[in-house]
């Protein structure tokens, strides 16, 4: 071969003047935004993004009970056309993909919530606004997204929980779920290192850490405080006391089925229940009158050694049916654990840490990228199985997958 023959083979790129852009065309995996945010966060601000409970086995397990399922194509198949659209609580989405609740998320990047929000409604999926957001129900409801959720906490305190459901059902959310696994808190043992707490009390350690950072630091400084938004109850004396009178406050270790009686007879639209939920809670949460279930872990943030939220779907399927609504999170990063996940009974599959990362490597943009390279993922290991449709996962579902 001579030389103009190999100069033909040369493609060079046109020179990309953003910033943000360069960055994102070189982001071809979702783990890709974990190893940008590992470097622009401070380390305590990272980990508690990226830690979980105790020694983290759950963490690590909801990974691996996605990554062990194999896929059994079906060949010969027209795989021209793939269709993602859905329905679930009567909205449409355009990918069955969603957005957890994720709380202190302007602790990643300023605009926090509302990015991430935009990012969504851009890509026509739901997106959960949490309890512990720091950015208002209200200030989320003014994007126009019109597939909102809610994630409730039950407090303690019910000066902090009540107003927050009457709070989003006036501002148009269109389903609100219940997170069922935080009588207490988990024990997050990157934080006790870090000396990280929410409300941030940070140890020196970690303001020397900080301090090498500057981008991320000025960031902060020129930016509204951070802060639990909605909990417009407590007094800003209450706000600035020490992070273990609001935890009391926050978690309710009496948290039982009276409560989710309660909240259903308070929220008129559908309810779900966000835990590691089994066949006799689910069926008995029917029963109370909860309209679907979002089967969560927390991420591996909450109990350690937990069944992998994988390993529910299957089982809660066969005893609630087809017809009640099934989402999925914890342990969800590509487009081929989107596909385990719905082949196994899910609806959608939520995620949580990914798009975190995403948002504080690139804001609304890291985001959005994000939603279309999973969309992207997703519609390829679809068209190499065979299949064309989200219905075809239902039906096919038993024969598609092998693994624990």
């Amino acid at each position: 071969m001579k030389l103009r023959d190999v100069l033909k083979l040369v493609r060079l790129r046109k020179f990309e003047r953003s910033p943000t852009q360069r960055l994102l065309n070189r982001v071809v995996l979702a783990d890709d935004f974990r190893t940008i945010a590992r470097r622009r966060l401070p380390r305590a601000v990272f980990d508690y993004v990226d830690g979980g409970a105790d020694e983290e086995i759950t963490m690590r397990a909801n990974r691996e009970a996605f990554a062990s399922r194999r896929l059994h194509p079906r060949l010969l198949r027209d795989v021209s056309v793939v269709d993602l659209h859905g329905e679930i609580f009567g909205q449409e989405f355009r990918k069955p993909i969603g957005l957890s609740p994720t709380g202190y998320t302007r602790m990643m990047h300023p605009t926090g919530e509302i990015s991430a929000c935009r990012a969504a409604m851009d890509a026509g999926v739901p997106y959960t606004l949490s309890t512990v957001a720091t950015t208002t129900i209200e200030e989320v409801a003014a994007t126009g997204h019109p597939n909102l959720w809610f994630q409730l906490y039950i407090t303690g305190d019910h000066r902090l929980s009540d107003p927050l459901v009457d709070r989003a059902a006036a501002a148009g959310y269109k389903a609100l779920e219940v997170t069922i696994d935080t009588a207490v808190t988990g024990r997050r043992s990157r934080d006790a290192r870090n000396g990280l707490a929410i409300p941030p009390q940070l140890s020196v350690r970690t303001i020397f850490d900080i301090a090498r950072h500057p981008r991320y630091w000025m960031r902060m400084l020129t930016n509204p405080a951070i802060e639990f938004a909605n909990f417009q109850a407590l007094t800003p004396e209450e706000l600035a006391s020490a992070s273990t009178t609001v935890n009391s406050a926050l978690f309710d270790p009496t948290l039982n089925w009276a409560h989710i009686t309660e909240v259903r007879a308070r929220w008129k639209g559908p309810l779900l229940l966000k835990g590691p939920i089994g066949p006799e809670d689910a069926r008995r949460a029917l029963e109370l009158g909860v309209d679907g279930f979002h089967v969560s872990n927390h991420g591996g943030r909450q109990l350690d050694r937990c069944v992998p939220t994988a390993d529910l779907i299957m089982p809660l399927r066969a005893a609630v049916g087809p017809g009640v609504p099934i989402v999925v999170d914890s342990g969800v990063h590509t487009g081929g654990d989107i596909a385990v996940a719905l082949a196994l009974g899910a609806d959608m599959a939520f995620i949580g840490r990914a798009y975190v990362y995403a948002l504080a490597a690139a804001g609304e943009r890291g985001v959005a990228h994000l939603l279309r390279m999973l969309t992207a993922e997703l519609r390829s290991v679809m068209q190499l199985s065979g299949l064309t449709s989200l219905s075809q996962f239902r039906k096919e579902g038993a024969d598609l997958l092998s693994g624990p």
